[in-house]
């Protein structure tokens, strides 16, 4: 059977089956605490959730108080998660070098579908929510959205032999994730309230089953192992050995400056990441809250507006390259998520919390732009090793930006719920700090380009700075 190399299909599928249970799942719990906290219930006839405005009534007290407990919760869920996840994730992608990609695609479908299933059982026969737990525990182990996009990301990069060929191409993978994301945020309210838990949970079911079948059966690796390999399978000491000296070698060998670099645009990432993680995960709970007091319905609307954002960013991205370096495209992003961010916490209007998106229109800009960067410095058979550091950082700096967020906006909302917006714009000073940084240094970007030979290709940075140590000693 003839095989092709269009990773975008799995891609698409994958995002919209998580992202259509994301937000449901965020509002089962919410429902499930209220009916636990009060032994009543908080959706009406419709199947809507109900939000009371008026601060004297009691109703308004319950309300904040499932506010707080729900979000302690989530962050409780996302710890349980992230231990396993991250493990899985940094060992699966920087094995894909040897070992191929399509790993890391399988097992974290296959884990999605497993917890999707559960969900659906859970909902089905109205289990107790600690069972999530467990489910989130096992669902970790197959690895996570980290390691699925890292896998994802990599299999990309073997397949780009030219630097902007490759920056457009990433770009294009997270206009997808956006772009599939918001649609299915705005399509869980409607089957949220067509259909209920149940069905949503198990149409998400159905779509990791027909990607896992498209990935094994259709989808072709670029990594090809040998016949060697697959004659004599290196034990486990040996893929453990094999997995750490790959992502060890990337910062042992490689030259001071090289290091460095790797090092600043991991930590840029890393600090950007966590802010715009920690902010845009408190939307749902927001808008749940008054005096917005949104629906099921407006949340998938909200949602669906955040595909404007990846469309522009996207557009943003393919245009300013061509007169920009990456760093200035990075600048311009980080901006916008602060105009964006800062006008939510003051948002108070359901016209206002759409309007939101406006200044965010570049916000995503600096996601691709770092990954593209980070692959450009390293050579072909390090791409796997790179994008597992990534996919570990994105796993860690996600869970603890989840964390630290959800615990701050329990704190605070009771009396300011825009707080965590204001103190997420205010860590992009972080980033961006480090951003100016660079630039003050004697890193060029322009530089580097003319100093890789034509044999080096690819990006073969190594080439790059052995040169300049030839250089120097001269």
């Amino acid at each position: 059977m003839r095989k092709v190399l269009l990773v975008e299909p799995v891609i698409f599928v994958y995002i919209f089956a998580s992202s259509l249970t994301s937000p449901v799942m965020q509002q089962f719990i919410y429902r499930k605490l209220w009916e636990e906290e009060y032994n009543s219930t908080a959706i009406s006839s419709d199947n809507s959730s109900h939000c009371e405005r008026n601060k004297s009534s009691p109703t308004y007290v319950m309300q904040k108080g499932v506010q707080e407990k729900t979000s302690l919760f989530n962050m409780q869920l996302d710890l349980t998660g992230a231990v396993p996840s991250l493990i899985v994730a940094f060992i699966i992608v920087a094995n894909g070098d040897h070992q191929g990609r399509k790993k890391s695609l399988v097992l974290p479908s296959t884990g999605a579908l497993i917890a999707d299933i559960f969900f659906t059982i859970i909902s089905y026969f109205s289990l107790p929510i600690s069972v999530l737990f467990l489910v989130t525990f096992i669902s970790g182990l197959f690895g996570s959205m980290a390691t699925f996009l890292g896998g994802g990301f990599a299999y990309i990069a073997d397949q780009c032999h030219d630097e902007k060929q490759k920056t457009t191409r990433i770009a294009v993978v997270d206009l997808i994730y956006g772009v599939v994301s918001g649609l299915a945020g705005l399509s869980s309210g409607y089957f949220l309230r067509e259909m209920g838990f149940t069905w949503t949970f198990v149409t998400a079911s159905l779509l990791h089953v027909v990607n896992i079948i498209y990935i094994v059966f259709f989808l072709e690796d670029t990594v090809h192992i040998s016949e060697f390999q697959q004659q004599a399978p290196l034990s486990y000491k040996e893929h453990l050995k094999e997995t750490f000296s790959g992502v060890y070698m990337l910062f042992k060998t490689a030259p001071s400056k090289k290091r460095i670099l790797i090092i600043v645009l991991l930590f840029i990432f890393m600090t950007y990441l966590f802010t715009m993680f920690g902010g845009s995960s408190l939307f749902t709970l927001y808008e749940l809250d008054e005096p917005l007091c949104w629906t099921e319905v407006y949340i998938g609307y909200g949602a669906a507006a955040f595909t404007s954002v990846s469309l522009t960013s996207f557009l943003g991205v393919y245009l300013f390259s061509k007169f920009l370096k990456d760093i200035y495209i990075v600048f311009i992003g980080i901006f916008s998520y602060i105009g964006g961010i800062v006008m939510a916490a003051f948002a108070k209007t359901t016209l206002l919390m759409f309007l939101v998106r406006v200044p965010s229109l570049f916000c995503i800009m600096p996601v691709p732009v770092l990954r593209s960067m980070l692959s450009k410095v390293v050579l072909p058979s390090e791409q796997g090793a790179v994008f597992a550091c990534i996919a570990c950082l994105e796993v860690l700096t996600g869970t603890i930006s989840l964390s630290v967020f959800n615990v701050i906006y329990a704190a605070t909302v009771a009396w300011f719920s825009g707080f965590s917006f204001l103190l997420s714009a205010s860590l992009c000073l972080i980033p961006l700090g480090v951003l100016c940084w660079l630039l003050c240094t004697s890193w060029n970007e322009e530089d580097l380009a003319l100093l890789v030979p034509e044999e080096a290709g690819n990006g073969d940075f190594n080439a790059v700075f052995s040169m300049e140590k030839k250089n120097k000693r001269r």
